[in-house]
């Protein structure tokens, strides 16, 4: 047997130690490396749902960072308005935000085109299809690039089909909208503004106010659960549902560019795949969510009535006017709007051919018709 206490032996021993040490140094200075903070402002007010989806996305990324990386989520206000935001984190004074794109229409209108108008007849997830697949997210860099703004977008959670609005009377005609003092954001400015209202794009924190006021007639938000939230059954009465002014839209996570490339390459991937995560779980929650407050709504007393098909025709007419004027004023305008078209083309006649209608069923187990199980 080979003596332990040799001179070659303790060699060997000294030399394994070495080597120990050195393949644990780096383990050891990754484990005790200081924990990345990232601050962002949602522009949402702290109880409504929408800042409640900018908390699951950030829970998602720190519960997978492992302490490596943590995302703080402040509500709309505490640092810059809602529609600041985009300003700030280009400048850094927030690491990132949580908002709509919608929000960025006076710096560049080709940013509303994610959102506002009938997106060519694709619903929202299409249109996430179109932005990831189809030359979207190509497009949205390059707008920023030419604003000069030092942010990295990602588009996620599709929102479901948003209301025409609220309203002190039930719209019954396309005349009914002529002259009123309307509410809305983005390229339906323009839309609505061509059907003959007068429009203020309010943040939403001001809405209700100034229905209350009567300094609005009336106004479109986005859903069951944050128009709940914002008080309009305390004010108005009167809910037309379904309506094309944005029927396709998402929300926008941004972080400042120069801040996001400074993270370790598997702490940005984190994030690129929170993101994916919490554009399914967000769509699956809004199901829940909206279709539970719809009910206390109606409790509320609320009288919800379909938008009328000439309104709907009357937007689509609109919406051509205002794309048309938008196209020949920006080409950046008119490359989203053929990039969206020939994507929509294709995809919305697969989505149209395969789709069965969903409502025939739901009508042979529920409708007025149907067998008491």
């Amino acid at each position: 047997m080979t003596d332990m206490k040799t001179p070659r032996r303790r060699q060997l021993l000294k030399g394994a130690a070495v080597a120990a040490g050195a393949m644990s140094a780096p383990m050891l200075a990754k484990a005790q490396a200081a924990p990345v903070s990232l601050r962002i402002q949602s522009t949402w007010p702290a109880k409504d749902i929408f800042h409640e989806y900018a908390l699951d996305f950030a829970k998602k990324v720190n519960d997978m960072a492992g302490g490596r990386l943590k995302i703080e989520v402040l509500p709309s206000g505490s640092v810059v308005p809602a529609f600041q935001l985009l300003d700030a984190v280009s400048k850094g004074t927030l690491d990132g935000g949580h908002g709509v794109i919608a929000y960025h229409y006076g710096k560049n209108s080709a940013l509303a085109l994610w959102g506002s108008g009938p997106a060519f007849g694709m619903d929202p997830n299409m249109v996430l299809a179109w932005h990831n697949y189809g030359g979207g997210k190509a497009l949205v860099e390059e707008i920023y690039q030419t604003l000069n703004m030092d942010v990295v977008s990602y588009l996620y959670g599709p929102m479901p089909t948003q209301p025409l609005g609220w309203f002190k009377k039930p719209v019954a005609k396309v005349e009914d909208m002529k002259g009123l003092k309307f509410r809305t954001v983005g390229l339906a400015v323009d839309v609505f503004t061509e059907m003959g209202t007068a429009v203020n794009p309010l943040p939403g924190g001001e809405i209700v106010p100034a229905l209350d006021r009567g300094l609005i007639d009336a106004a479109e938000f986005n859903n069951a659960s944050s128009d709940r939230l914002l008080g309009f059954p305390d004010v108005v009465k009167n809910c037309m549902l379904q309506s094309f002014h944005q029927s396709g839209e998402q929300f926008e996570i941004l972080f400042n560019k120069t801040k996001l490339n400074s993270l370790p390459q598997e702490l940005r991937a984190i994030i690129d795949y929170a993101v994916q995560a919490a554009s399914a779980d967000m769509s699956w929650k809004a199901v829940q969510r909206n279709s539970q407050d719809y009910i206390e709504l109606k409790k509320a007393g609320v009288k919800f009535y379909k938008t009328p098909d000439a309104v709907l025709r009357a937007q689509l007419a609109a919406w051509d006017k205002t794309i048309e004027k938008k196209a020949a004023e920006n080409p950046l305008f008119k490359k989203v709007l053929d990039s969206q078209r020939a994507f929509a083309q294709r995809a919305g006649q697969w989505q149209n051919d395969y789709t069965v209608d969903f409502k025939m069923a739901y009508n042979h187990y529920f409708g007025a018709n149907a067998k008491k199980g």
